[in-house]
């Protein structure tokens, strides 16, 4: 009877292993199932995100260090020479130099005029459906028609500009052929292309701070001015960061608005980095150094942000 009770026991532990054992077999199936179903959604990605931007980097880089040329010659490594090259040339720290002027000037009334123009809003002017349409209209635009439309503003001779200018007993100014002016006209342009964004994110941002911080300052005896540098400011410190951040992303890659608007024609005064990596390439034919000069202005960058990043890091936690 013990033999027999104990045989019983032996079967069953026999039994409960090999279920055991197929229960972990069967979620392991499953588990590899579950991992193929879902590495075919993201086939697709990872294909396009090899095809258009692992490969074009590990290919550009690989440029950066011959002289391929866009005739099709060259093409030997050249080793850093072109890196050494590119850290050597006025030109291109010119270039960096104009750029980063640029994103100094356009990013300081993008950000303190979108956040103005937010608070006209937010306070409830009338007719405020057409206040949003005028103020974020523009950034709609292609970037070849807000450049053409300040092209004819700009006009030395038909542009509204100068008529204007000229009705105040001023004298007409060449605006995108004098170099003194030419960039401070493209930033002027700029801010009113794209500053329609950082006033919607500043209108979002103001419509979410709560009406009770408003109603118990108001208790409190606190006036408008109070509310805004104690409350309204302060809430928005977040928005005002993200909108300085891409920014600063954004006037970085200038190419698009002095490249249209001034045909093609750059000077030292306007030529911006993306621009001049653009000229190196295309009309200077040097594919290997327009290239080297990307991976320069690109680790400038990093650094840039690298180096920000604890200023931020403090501000949010603040």
């Amino acid at each position: 009877m013990t033999a027999t009770t104990a045989a019983q026991g032996d079967r069953s532990v026999a039994l409960a292993g090999v279920a055991g054992h197929d229960a972990a077999a069967s979620r392991s199936g499953r588990r590899r199932r579950d991992n193929l179903v879902g590495w075919g959604f993201v086939a697709p990605f990872l294909v396009f995100f090899v095809l258009f931007l692992i490969w074009p980097i590990l290919f550009g880089i690989y440029l950066s260090f011959t002289d391929q040329s866009l005739a099709g010659t060259g093409g030997n490594l050249v080793g850093f020479a072109n890196y050494a090259e590119a850290l050597s040339d006025p030109i291109m720290w010119r270039s960096f130099g104009n750029t980063v002027w640029f994103t100094v000037v356009s990013t300081v009334p993008l950000v303190l005029i979108a956040l103005i123009m937010a608070l006209l809003v937010d306070q409830g002017l009338p007719g405020q459906w057409l206040w949003r349409l005028s103020f974020f209209m523009p950034f709609l635009l292609a970037s070849t028609v807000a450049s053409q439309i300040w092209v004819w503003i700009y006009n030395p001779q038909l542009g509204i500009a100068n008529a204007v200018i000229g009705a105040l007993g001023m004298e007409p100014v060449a605006w995108l052929q004098d170099a003194d002016t030419a960039l401070y006209a493209i930033i002027v342009q700029t801010v009113w292309w794209t500053i329609g964004f950082n006033f919607l994110l500043y209108l979002a941002a103001l419509q979410n701070i709560p009406p009770q911080h408003y109603e118990a300052a108001s208790i409190d005896g606190a006036g408008k001015w109070r509310q805004l540098w104690s409350i309204t400011l302060p809430q928005l410190g977040p928005t005002t960061v993200l909108i300085v951040i891409l920014q600063i992303l954004a006037s970085l890659k200038l190419f698009d608005q002095v490249y249209q608007m001034l045909g093609g024609v750059s000077s030292p005064t306007t030529r911006s980095v993306v621009l001049y990596i653009f000229e190196s390439g295309f009309t200077g034919y040097r594919f290997g150094y327009s290239a080297a000069i990307s991976y320069v202005f690109f680790a400038i960058i990093i650094i840039i942000s690298v180096a920000q990043y604890p200023i931020t890091r403090r501000r949010r936690a603040s």
